[in-house]
């Protein structure tokens, strides 16, 4: 593997071209923003969920009031 250029902790693989970190702290910093970023992006996506089912109750209470006054009229 050969240096990269003005980073110390990035070396090129020849073989593939390929960039490598030898950096672990690096690594693992990248790795838990990742994590992070995913466990937003699945609350944000849980959240959205649920208010589409809570939007489908009110229109089911709106329907079912709806015939309720319907039926006392």
């Amino acid at each position: 593997m050969k240096k990269v250029k003005d980073n110390l902790s990035l070396l090129r693989d020849e073989n593939n071209n390929a960039i490598v970190n030898t950096n672990h702290s690096e690594y693992q910093n990248y790795i838990n923003l990742k994590r992070n970023n995913k466990n937003k992006n699945k609350k944000i996506e849980d959240i959205e969920n649920e208010m589409v089912e809570m939007k489908n109750s009110i229109d089911e209470i709106k329907s079912m009031l709806s015939s309720l006054m319907n039926n006392i009229k």
